[in-house]
Parts: structure tokens; C-alpha cells; sequence
């Protein structure tokens, strides 16, 4: 710990573990406000009062794979940034203020930018994707620098702060909806009455919330984290490392390869799950906006609502999924075995999705039951807290230490190139045309990443046993249900970009 006094603890926790909880959950909520609008913002209609930008739903998804997935490469820079020169408090303060910014350029009104709109968006979304690469590999390392070194409550604290992020993600569903609802307008275009959402709105909310998570952190920042990340860590360390005279480079052994052959095969299937999780944010949502009865009785149920189901899954369920693996002790599936579950449960999720398609009969007016989305979002979420616990666990344990940061870095490009990846796949929806045939092709999306996640499943189940020998002995269970739950609900660590401490 450097340089912390004692300001007291709640929950036998210090109070700085709180500040970052809060400051975290309103950065969650202004980044997944942003996106779970931002699809919909792309191919809503322009109207001459508002609306969004009129693209059709391939450039739409296709360039949302490419935002989540700079979304994920770029902390690897900013990491490196804090770690070699600004420090993480500076690092989140400057992240956060460009994520701010980013947010009310994207909230600016369309009067403002006629004839520019598009570019002025751009600048928004480039000026996020910088912000986030500051802030997010940051935070949760100041965490870790509460504890001392062997504390023991230092699991218990990622436990509760993952559960902030889950808790802002929850929330941000449910308040961006109120936001471009509250102060949309209604026009009367060819007769019919149109109502026009206030993307803009939804926008300016997320800011708000970024600037909240910043007001937060500064007020507070000094007293109840003391000199927690103001001094660059990858500085002192090599400071230490040439104050002892350990400037040695060692060739890798064989264990130490074949460890690394583990992380470089896993990152090859991480990149099926998480291609097709990611459809969450970009074709199942066009999906649940133009596919989807989301009528209870006389009210309709915001599509952004959906968006929140994961993070509530997640607080829900990650205590269950922890107390199975605990109760099946020695009978505990190796992590190979439990990362092919997941994928055969993503695959179990889009079954749900293709029930919704064919439940409308090729109708494209028709429309399916939400009860299908609940579904597919449900055994996502399941499929999520088998497979995300091993990533960024996995390449802790089994990285050679003097090549951590490295690994770490490559396995972040594994889950940037799945965002990419499954915006390209989404983006087969179509650019236009018949609703008919984007429907169609909807179905055949689905199929495909059903079917290309149940073989992926089986590959990696026929192969769990060479992993695990590769391992070298690495594999290994937690021992009581503290610490599965800590593993389970930290698998925002991995899905977050957020590197452990």
C-alpha cells in the first residue's frame, strides 16, 4: 500500500474501496448508456426535427464492431501510459474528462451540425474510445493497492467492486430509455402521427453520468486514497529491479512455452464466444426494436431495457454458478471443459433466437415474443460465468512472470478482434431491402453462430485434456465458495478490459 492513512472502513473494507465502487458504477453507466443507443441511433431515420442518422443496419453493426473493439485495444496503451508516465489518478482523470466530452459531442443537437453530423460523430466516438483507454485498465488497479500484500480481503474487494460495475450497467438501461423518451416529440409526417426518440438526450445523460464518476473521484480522491496512483508503478519497479542488479533475461523453458500455447488456443475460442456475446449490443438489439412485441397490456417496453438483463443475470446468478462448482468439489470440470460449456450455452442462447424468427413465420410485420430475448440473454449471461472467470485468470497463472504484461496484451487483442469480428458477422443482416429479407438473414446469422459455437464446443472438449497437461500443474480449483464467487462475478474483469492487480 503506498502512502494510505487509515480513514476508516465499512464493511471491514476501506473507504476508498467505496469511492472506486461509485466512481466505477457511473462510468459503467455513461459507457453502456452510450451503447446501448448507439445502434439505434445509427439507423434511425433523419427527420427534420430529430432522429438519428439513417444508416442502414450492416454500416451500422459493422461500425460498431469496430468501436468495441478499440474499446478493448486501446487500454492496453493507456495501461502502459499510467504505468510508464502519468500514474492512474491522472490517467482517470483524463480519461474521464475525454469520455465526458465525447459523450455531449455525440449529445450535440442535429441544428448544430447540419451537413457535418456524421464527421462531428466520429470525433465523439474517437474522443470515447481514447477516454475509455485512460480510465478502464486503471481503476481496478488502485484496488488493489489498498491491501497490503496477502490480505485476504483483497478478493472479497474486487467482489464488491465488479459488483458495481454490474450495477451501473443495470441501471443505464433503464434510465438512458426514460432519457430519449422524456424528451422525444411527437410529428405528424404524411399524415400519421411519428413520435421522433431524443438520441441526444440519451447522449447528454451518459455524460452527466461520466462527469458524476469524475466529481466523485475528485472530491474525494486525496483523503480516502492517500497517494494510491500518482506515482507511475512500472517506474518504481524497475527502480527496484536495478537497485537489486535484476536486469537478467532468461529464455523461456518448455513449461513455460507450452503454458503459453494454453493461453494462445483458449484465445482462439474466445473469440467465437465473444463475437457472438457481443450481438447484445449490436444485431439483438436492432432485432428487439424491430422484431419484437415488447407490449405488456398498454405499455411498451423500451428496447434499452434488454440491455440491462446481462448485468442483472450476472448479480443474480454468479452466486449460484460458485456454490455449484463448490458442491461438485473433486467432480469440478477442468477450465477447458468449462469454457466448451459456456460455448455450448451461447449456442443454447441463440436456439432462443432462432425460436423467435420462426415463431413469425417469415412475417416481417409480424412480431415474436420478448420472452425469447429474456431467454437468449439468460443462457449468454450462463455461458459468460462459466467461460469469463478463466480468461484474465488464466493468463495470471500461466504467463512466465517477466512476460505478464505481454500476454496480457495479447490476449486483449483475442477479445478486440472477437468485437470486430462480430460486428462484421452482424453486419451481414443486410443494408437495406425488404424487412422480409433481413429477417431472413437475421435467421441465418443466428444459425450459423449457433452451430459455429456448438462445434467450437466440441473441438475444445476433445482437446481439455492436452490443455490441461500443457498446464503443467497451473489448473487448480478454488477452495471454498469466497473465492469461486470472487471468480465468478470478476468476469467483468475480462469483458470490461480491466487488468487485476
Amino acid at each position: 500500500m503506498s502512502g494510505v492513512k487509515s480513514q476508516g472502513t465499512i464493511f471491514g473494507h476501506p473507504k476508498g474501496l467505496f469511492l472506486l465502487f461509485t466512481t466505477e458504477l457511473w462510468e459503467r453507466f455513461s459507457y453502456y448508456a452510450m451503447r446501448a443507443i448507439l445502434v439505434l441511433y445509427l439507423v434511425d431515420k433523419v427527420q427534420d426535427e430529430g432522429g438519428g442518422l439513417g444508416w442502414s443496419s450492416a454500416d451500422a453493426l459493422s461500425l460498431y464492431g469496430t468501436f468495441t473493439g478499440l474499446v478493448y485495444l486501446t487500454p492496453l496503451i493507456g495501461g502502459w501510459l499510467a504505468d510508464n508516465i502519468l500514474g492512474q489518478r491522472k490517467a482517470i482523470y483524463l480519461g474521464g474528462a475525454l469520455m465526458a466530452i465525447g459523450q455531449f459531442i455525440l449529445a450535440a443537437p442535429h441544428q448544430w451540425s447540419a451537413g457535418i453530423e456524421t464527421t462531428i460523430f466520429y470525433v465523439g466516438l474517437f474522443t470515447l474510445i481514447i477516454g475509455n483507454g485512460l480510465f478502464k485498465p486503471n481503476i481496478s488497479t488502485m484496488v488493489g493497492d489498498l491491501y497490503e500484500e496477502g490480505d485476504h480481503r483483497r478478493d472479497g474487494a474486487f467482489t464488491i467492486f465488479y459488483m458495481g460495475i454490474n450495477l451501473g450497467a443495470a441501471l443505464s438501461g433503464f434510465l438512458v430509455a426514460w432519457a430519449y423518451t422524456q424528451f422525444g416529440h411527437t410529428l405528424i409526417i404524411d399524415g400519421e402521427s411519428v413520435f421522433i426518440h431524443n438520441w441526444q438526450a440519451g447522449f447528454f445523460l451518459a455524460g452527466i453520468g461520466m462527469i458524476v464518476s469524475l466529481i466523485i473521484q475528485f472530491l474525494f480522491a486525496q483523503k480516502l486514497l492517500g497517494d494510491i496512483g500518482t506515482v507511475p508503478s512500472a517506474k518504481l519497479e524497475k527502480q527496484k529491479a536495478i537497485d537489486k542488479g535484476d536486469t537478467r533475461k532468461e529464455p523461456l523453458t518448455k513449461v513455460e512455452r507450452d503454458r503459453i500455447k494454453v493461453i494462445m488456443v483458449m484465445g482462439l475460442f474466445t473469440i467465437v464466444f465473444w463475437a457472438g456475446f457481443e450481438q447484445a449490443g449490436g444485431l439483438m438489439n436492432l432485432f428487439t426494436n424491430e422484431f419484437t412485441n415488447r407490449f405488456v397490456g398498454s405499455f411498451e417496453v423500451p428496447t434499452t431495457w434488454f440491455q440491462s438483463l446481462n448485468a442483472i443475470f450476472i448479480v443474480v446468478f454468479a452466486p449460484v454458478i460458485a456454490s455449484i462448482w463448490v458442491r461438485l468439489g473433486k467432480n469440478e470440470p477442468n477450465s477447458p471443459i468449462k469454457f466448451a460449456l459456456g460455448l455450448v450455452l451461447l449456442g443454447i442462447g441463440f436456439l432462443f433466437m432462432i425460436g423467435a424468427v420462426l415463431e413469425m413465420g417469415g412475417d416481417a410485420n409480424a412480431k415474436s415474443s420478448m420472452w425469447w430475448l429474456v431467454g437468449a440473454y439468460f443462457f449468454h449471461t450462463m455461458g459468460e460465468l462459466c467461460l469469463s472467470p478463466i480468461g484474465l485468470s488464466m493468463v495470471t497463472k500461466l504467463a512466465p512472470l517477466r512476460i505478464a504484461s505481454l500476454m496480457m496484451g495479447a490476449w486483449f487483442l483475442f477479445v478486440a478482434a472477437a468485437n470486430k469480428i462480430g460486428g462484421i458477422v452482424g453486419s451481414f443482416i443486410g443494408h437495406g431491402g425488404p424487412k422480409e429479407e433481413q429477417l431472413a438473414n437475421a435467421m441465418s446469422i443466428f444459425a450459423g453462430i449457433g452451430i459455429t459455437a456448438a462445434v467450437s464446443a466440441i473441438i475444445l472438449y476433445l482437446m481439455a485434456d492436452k490443455l490441461v497437461d500443457w498446464m503443467h500443474g497451473a489448473e487448480g480449483h478454488a477452495h471454498d465458495e469466497a473465492e469461486h464467487l470472487a471468480e465468478e462475478v470478476a468476469v467483468t474483469a475480462e469483458h470490461e478490459a480491466i487488468k487485476p492487480s
